[in-house]
């Protein structure tokens, strides 16, 4: 029997983080480690997947670091990385937090005003 390989990318890989978020978010960790060894970089998505697989599990703590990890590897928060931390957050009554990084979405023109 032959045997073929498959090529990943970095969709592909986000794919497979949020199908293991959905049960088993250390394995996606672990799945983002292997591919940023492998040579890909995640982007907006890999991290909003791991962030709002870490929200559904409370772990927010993680995901603030995982934000800021975001941030520090030079991919930007988009609106909907913003609205799944804050929505999280405000859950958990940690509201203070919450309007700090809504300010900060705001200030980076990513939550527009109604015309």
């Amino acid at each position: 029997m032959t045997q073929s390989r498959v090529s990943l990318d970095v969709q592909s890989y986000n794919v497979m983080i949020n199908g293991l978020c959905k049960r088993r978010i250390s394995c996606a960790s672990k799945l983002l480690v292997e591919m940023h060894d492998k040579g890909y970089h995640p982007n907006v998505w890999t991290y909003t997947i791991m962030i709002n697989g870490l929200c559904k599990e409370g772990l927010l703590h993680e995901a603030l670091a995982f934000l800021s990890k975001m941030e520090d590897n030079g991919c930007l928060p988009n609106a909907v990385t913003y609205e799944i931390i804050i929505r999280a957050l405000f859950e958990k009554g940690e509201n203070d937090h919450a309007e700090k990084l809504l300010r900060e979405m705001i200030s980076r023109g990513l939550l527009q005003g109604e015309k």
